[in-house]
């Protein structure tokens, strides 16, 4: 290289004698080979997934760092591209069952609640004493096996292993009845509108009992391991702090708004399902950090338990009766039947061919789900397809959070800051 072209090189701002780029000095716009004006010779752009373990998801984190301090995050999502609202406007609505799987695919019993419950809100279904219950029964399975995956990914995140062992096998203890009550273990497909697809099997309800009996040791044992553990404690106190006021200004909901100090939770707001007549309490939080939603979520479990003992009593005094809403033009009829009477077959076939058709109108229907208010939107036109149909996914709100948590933690905190939001892709690129 010449004398001329290193004096080239030197007068070409962000690029060094042999032409590699070189540190850009504060106050450099982007014109003269500066990032942004503010982005100075001490920050740092760095990216944390998509694929990454610590993301939990397809979800791409933009951070701007001065040192190890956060200055900036920016949550980069749309990668799933799934298309669920749209794809359910083609679809007639028990046909849209499996597609709720889907999005949180971490609860999807009670995803299927949800959707079918705005659905028979729009047609102006009653259901079955028996059908309630087991929607119960589901909501709160869907609750335990959620916070379950929610407990031990955020323990191995903060580098607790342990109890990551001790919530996958009592998740899988759950998976087990789903699959005996559904056929499946993660996409369930279990409602029906005006109903479900089955009564609970044979052995079920002992199961769930043993399951209850022994799911509380688990929890204490959890309790004992993290609650009063200096490295937890460190981790998580005082760490992604969200006042009471933040929370609702951002539309938080479920764990999330509890942890702030919030007193909401739908199912003794705005009751359904008989919610009202169960014995259970809302743990609330008082300093909206990692910790408080720890402790929120694992409370969540032990009142989850309460519910389903209660549950499992009522269950058992309504054995036999009926689980479908007594309308051959909603519910299919027995196979047997469809086979062998004329009539029913053809109810049968106007249903699987035609669809359930709903009165033009509007409704929405949100839940308590394990995240937070999961609701459902839709537009009818007198149809068996909806007009329009939107989702409420808790997630995709309290995503919006994250940067406002993340600026001013450390690098290492905002792992743990983006576990404690507890989230998943499916129902955010929806």
């Amino acid at each position: 290289m010449t004398l001329r072209t290193v004096e080239m090189a030197l007068a070409t701002p962000g690029v060094d004698a042999a032409g590699y780029p070189t540190r850009v000095p504060l106050g450099v716009a982007p014109e003269n080979g500066g990032y942004r004006e503010d982005l100075g010779a001490e920050h740092m752009l760095v990216n944390i997934g998509p694929q990454h373990p610590a993301t939990h998801g397809v979800l791409r984190l933009v951070l701007e760092l001065e040192g190890e301090t956060v200055k900036r995050c920016i949550p980069h999502i749309g990668y799933l591209h799934s298309g669920f609202e749209k794809l359910g406007e083609y679809r007639q609505y028990n046909q849209i069952i499996p597609l709720t799987d889907r999005t949180d695919y971490l609860s999807p019993m009670a995803n299927n609640v949800a959707f079918a419950l705005a659905v028979e809100q729009l047609m102006g279904l009653e259901l079955t004493e028996r059908c309630k219950v087991l929607r119960v029964i589901a909501c709160e399975m869907s609750r335990i096996i959620s916070h379950l995956v929610w407990l031990g990914t955020t323990g191995i995140d903060l580098g607790a292993f342990t109890p990551f062992l001790w919530s996958f096998y009592e998740r899988e203890k759950i998976y087990n009845l789903q699959e005996a009550w559904t056929g499946a273990r993660l996409t369930t497909s279990l409602t029906r509108v005006g109903g479900m697809m089955a009564d609970v099997p044979e052995g079920f309800e002992a199961e769930l009992r043993s399951f209850c009996a022994g799911f509380r040791k688990t929890l204490d044992e959890v309790d004992t391991m993290f609650t009063r553990n200096a490295i937890w404690c460190g981790r998580t106190q005082g760490v992604g702090v969200i006042s009471a006021a933040d929370a609702i200004n951002y539309s938080l909901s479920g764990p999330m708004l509890r942890a702030s100090g919030v007193d909401y939770d739908v199912r003794k707001d705005r009751p359904y399902l008989g919610y009202e007549t169960y014995s259970f309490d809302v743990p609330i939080g008082e300093h909206g950090d990692i910790y408080d939603r720890y402790r929120v979520r694992l409370e969540e479990m032990y009142q989850s338990t309460r519910i389903l003992e209660q549950a499992l009593e009522r269950l058992a005094r309504l054995e036999g009766a009926p689980i479908n809403v007594d309308d051959p033009r909603v519910i299919l009829p027995p196979k047997s039947r469809a086979m062998s009477d004329m009539e029913a077959m053809i109810f049968h076939f106007k249903q699987v061919m035609e669809g359930v058709p709903a009165p033009p109108g509007e409704a929405y229907m949100g839940i308590e789900n394990p995240k937070g208010e999961l609701g459902y939107y839709f537009v009818a036109d007198g149809t068996a397809k909806p007009v329009r149909w939107r989702i409420r996914p808790p997630s995709f709100i309290n995503l919006a959070c994250l940067p406002k948590l993340c600026v001013g933690a450390l690098l290492s905190d905002v792992i743990a800051i983006n576990a404690s939001v507890d989230i998943v892709m499916g129902e955010i690129d929806r």
